[in-house]
């Protein structure tokens, strides 16, 4: 067997060892090992997943063989679970694999405290009254709960745990943290040391842009009255003074000084995001409080205090043009000043720790020195209950959304797939499964639909006619194609949930097969 860091070699730069050792440890537990199940499972197995466990009551039939890769036709017959957690195993045999006969809707029903032992559930293809037992059955023993479904052409993915944290979010886009518009003592002194009026052309092009700024940024408050260019006329009179102190056209540093002078401009201390999070009533910490929200907690106070508004500095600049020597030099200022904001989180953090009776010691120095570098990124995702949800949406969003060019057929389909369930709960089967019986099903959906909108107090002459005929044509199918996809969908969630690492999606996200696109539903 490949060492760890060769087998998972590609996924470790992208979530890093931390992130690997938490999948690692992980327990997953799947209902319903269909297409969408076992296509989901599939992707958390290839990544190491520690454990998973595969709970479905059916035996494997012909039509099996037609839409999920897991099983054959020496199958047939056989426990799908089983079948399914072999091929699973095959994968990857370092991952724990066990399977269990039973069916879903039985074990929520009698026995809510199996699903305890797990990190994370995956719940595939269940009907909404299932949907809603279990979601209450995960808050009760903080499990974190993932719904996937596909049917004929659309897919469903919904993630349900009461508050999720997440250090390391990783955007894609964010502004480094260079403070230059807010340079500390120490970076200060190193810039007065550097002159740009240097005679000396080799010196003066190798500069580095972040000297440059911050010199230039201090002669253009000292001519201003203390304060940094704003207006749309003063920003483009901050990059002509930049252009003015080139001597040749081809000093590619000053070039990067303009394109980066945004960065001067910005405004000072936290944003909107961070300040939401540390004003949080959570932030009151107390001995139940988790590691998150004391290091919260603790940051609120730095900010207020040594941090003079701001967050512990990151500690990396990014790549530029420069002598080897000044970029050193100025790569171990900032980290200096990083080390420092570090130390004095860690002491904040300690005394918090003791303050509310828990040990100092119990977070780690590495979980601390990660939140530090992080604290400008840190997101708090929190999640209706899927009842909640089901029972009293946001009802201008979702009359909003029926209305919406963009979001019109995703929005009627999530309500189409709601007026299935409640289809099957009435007539014992899904719209459309009988080919004979097509016609008086849409009848019948139709009506379902409308009197679902009339209980959510929605305008119902939203729904298309094509879309309640296309609902009844899928006959509750599942096509392998949407079942691949919804299932990448759903385990790329449950990475970045069982990481805590990237932001998970909020809302339920449909995907729309019709027209090969998906939307988040913020209901």
């Amino acid at each position: 067997m490949a060492e760890p860091k060769v087998k998972y070699d590609r996924q470790l730069r992208i979530w890093g060892e931390q992130g690997q050792a938490a999948l690692e440890k992980a327990s997953v537990c799947l209902l319903n090992c269909g297409p969408t199940g076992s296509e989901t499972l599939k992707n958390l197995v290839l990544g190491g997943v520690g454990s998973i466990t595969v709970v479905d009551g059916s035996k494997v039939e012909v039509g099996d063989l037609g839409n999920n890769f897991m099983v054959d036709e020496s199958s047939v017959g056989e426990s799908k679970a089983k079948c399914v957690c072999a091929f699973l195993q095959e994968l990857n045999d370092a991952v724990k694999a066990k399977f269990i006969e039973d069916c879903p809707e039985e074990l929520i029903e009698t026995n809510p405290s199996f699903f305890s032992q797990f990190t994370l559930v995956i719940a595939t293809q269940l009907v909404e009254d299932s949907m809603v037992k279990l979601d209450r059955i995960c808050r009760e023993g903080n499990i974190i709960l993932i719904f996937a479904r596909s049917y004929g052409l659309m897919g469903l993915v919904r993630i349900s745990v009461k508050e999720h944290t997440v250090i390391e979010s990783k955007p894609d886009h964010f502004l480094d943290d260079l403070r230059l518009n807010n340079p500390w003592p120490e970076l200060t002194r190193f810039t007065e040391t550097i002159d740009l009026n240097t005679t000396d052309a080799v010196v003066h092009k190798h500069t580095p842009y972040i000297v440059i700024l911050v010199k230039i940024a201090e002669e253009w408050a000292n001519t201003h009255g203390g304060n940094l260019p704003s207006t749309r006329e003063e920003k483009r009179q901050f990059k002509d003074l930049i252009k003015s102190n080139m001597i040749t056209a081809d000093e590619e540093n000053y070039k990067e000084a303009m394109e980066a002078s945004y960065k001067v401009f910005s405004p000072r201390g936290i944003g909107a995001n961070l300040q939401k999070i540390i004003d949080d009533s959570c932030t009151e910490v107390d001995s139940n409080s988790s590691d998150f929200w004391v290091m919260v907690a603790a940051l609120k106070e730095f900010i207020a205090s040594e941090g003079g508004g701001e967050t512990p500095l990151e500690g990396s600049i990014p790549d530029m043009t420069s002598s080897t020597e000044l970029y050193v030099n100025l790569q171990k200022t900032y980290q200096a000043k990083a080390e420092a904001d570090f130390l004095v989180m860690e002491q904040r953090v300690r005394n918090l720790l003791k303050k509310i009776g828990r040990d100092p010691a119990s977070i780690s120095k590495a979980n601390i020195k990660s939140f530090s570098k992080n604290a400008r990124k840190l997101a708090v995702c929190r999640y209706r209950l899927i009842e909640e949800e089901f029972n009293s949406p946001v009802q201008s969003e979702l009359q909003k959304y029926l209305t919406n060019e963009d979001h019109g057929t995703a929005a009627g389909l999530y309500i189409l797939l709601r007026a299935a369930d409640r289809f099957a709960v009435n007539y014992n089967k899904f719209p459309g499964q009988f080919d004979s019986e097509m016609d008086e099903d849409i009848s019948r959906l139709k009506t379902t639909a409308v009197g679902l909108l009339n209980d959510l107090g929605c305008n119902s002459s939203a729904l298309s006619e094509d879309l309640i005929n296309e609902m009844c044509r899928y006959g509750a199918s599942e096509l392998h194609v949407v079942s691949a996809f919804v299932g990448g969908v759903a385990s790329q969630e449950v990475i970045k949930l069982i990481t805590r690492q990237f932001i998970p999606m909020s809302g339920t996200f449909i995907f729309n097969g019709i027209d090969n696109n998906s939307q988040l539903l913020l209901l």
